[in-house]
């Protein structure tokens, strides 16, 4: 097994390296997913969240308000290591069960998680490769202004929450460029996987040696 860490900033163009990815062949792990799943409705996380934040971090069906969380978290960043300090832990370990029902499936499997806070996260030596797609943040707002409708104040909290760029890049094995087409984009992650592939058969070469 193989396991890559994918990460860059919001706006960056991740979700496409990561679409590929699995359209390659790849398992994905989205840790975005993961994380609904650790708020939904009835779960100890979102109990968590609302003995934390209050009761206003819900919507009339019980289900979590992402946007009036975020509106709290991306401002404040107590409040956000708050919030990490409870969907993490259930986060990490959804993945790991995840991963290792891949391997069980397929010992040579590539695993890719998908975490938007790696570098946050501490956990970037834990990876055989990390991976950045990366994105110049004043384009990254734009994406968010222009396609997401946040207003650009919200954009900028947002993309200002997240680790400086320069640290991504220090802690990246492969960066990708998310700022062109996403054409573009996916025809790097393909000279990506060719190269992992060209990787396992090398080794699987010394190993008969």
């Amino acid at each position: 097994m193989q396991r890559i860490g994918l990460t860059g900033g919001i706006a960056a163009g991740k979700s496409v390296a990561a679409a590929r990815l699995a359209e390659l062949g790849a398992v994905v792990i989205d840790y975005d997913e993961l994380s609904r799943e650790a708020v939904a409705p009835g779960s100890a996380g979102l109990d968590a969240i609302v003995e934390a934040f209050g009761p206003g971090m819900l919507l009339p069906d019980g289900s979590l308000d992402r946007p009036a969380l975020g509106r709290v978290v991306f401002t404040d960043a107590a409040a956000r290591s708050r919030l990490n300090s409870i969907v993490h832990p259930v986060v990490h370990r959804l993945a790991a069960e995840r991963e290792a029902a891949a391997a069980a499936a397929d010992p040579a499997v590539v695993v890719v998680h998908d975490i938007p806070l790696l570098l946050e996260s501490g956990r970037v030596d834990t990876f055989h490769l990390v991976v950045v797609v990366h994105t110049p943040a004043v384009l990254r707002v734009e994406r968010l202004v222009q396609g997401r409708e946040h207003t650009r104040a919200e954009a900028e909290s947002r993309v200002a929450a997240q680790v400086p760029d320069d640290d991504r890049l220090a802690a990246a094995d492969v960066v990708l460029d998310g700022s062109g087409s996403v054409d573009g984009l996916r025809a790097q992650v393909d000279r990506l996987w060719e190269r992992i592939a060209q990787e396992r058969v090398d080794e699987s070469a010394v190993d008969l040696a």
